[in-house]
């Protein structure tokens, strides 16, 4: 992996890969109304197909995390929580928090808007980080990209754990701010403002696209 691309404040499309976290129809188009009003408002797709053009103008791979959870819920594992993920009342030994979306259905299918290329990377994951017990790194240090560009949702569970794993395995870092989101209250704005400086590059999508070069 070339240490100078994680120094480099440009993002070449050879060291660089945009990583399109969880961009699932069931996530960016979801039946609750209030949901679906929020992430319009910030024209959250809008902003991901902007870093998606931007990616592909340059010559970028692009690494789709997302959630290929059983149908069965055998991959994953019940346990004790305070509440459930909208911070509720949940989380105990009768409502378990389990995934909202499985393997095979119209919701977890990537968005059309957002959808792969010939060469991008589709990366079934059954956890939180990206880069947890699938291969990922793998496919990264092959390519020797050394810098991911990352952008989807939550921000403060799948981008944040992901982001945490990728510091910890020694990438640079670029989160796109305008093209994260959560909706529980202020926590993007925490990780955007208190968490995710010390570890990354904090940009917006337009930033980030001006930083794009081959």
């Amino acid at each position: 992996m070339a240490k100078l691309s994680r120094l480099d404040p440009s993002l070449s499309g050879h060291s660089s890969g945009l990583v399109l976290f969880d961009t699932l129809n069931g996530y960016l188009h979801p039946v609750d109304a209030t949901k679906g009003a929020f992430l319009a408002e910030r024209k959250i797709i809008e902003k991901l197909k902007l870093l998606l053009d931007g990616a592909r103008g340059v010559g970028m791979t692009v690494f789709y995390p997302s959630g290929a959870h059983a149908v069965d819920d055998a991959d994953s594992v019940d346990r004790l929580t305070d509440t459930d993920m909208d911070l509720r009342e949940g989380g105990g030994r009768d409502k378990p928090i389990r995934p909202h979306f499985h393997r095979g259905s119209k919701d977890a299918e990537i968005v059309p808007e957002l959808a792969p290329a010939r060469g991008d990377i589709v990366v079934p994951k059954q956890r939180w980080s990206s880069f947890y017990q699938t291969n990922l790194d793998l496919q990264l240090r092959v390519r020797e990209i050394g810098t991911i560009i990352i952008a989807g949702g939550s921000t403060d569970v799948g981008i944040a754990s992901t982001v945490f794993a990728a510091r910890d395995l020694d990438y640079g870092i670029v989160v796109v701010r305008d093209a994260c989101y959560s909706t529980r209250g202020p926590n993007h704005d925490f990780f955007m403002d208190r968490v995710f400086p010390r570890m990354a590059r904090v940009v917006t999508a337009e930033q980030a696209v001006s930083l794009m070069i081959r």
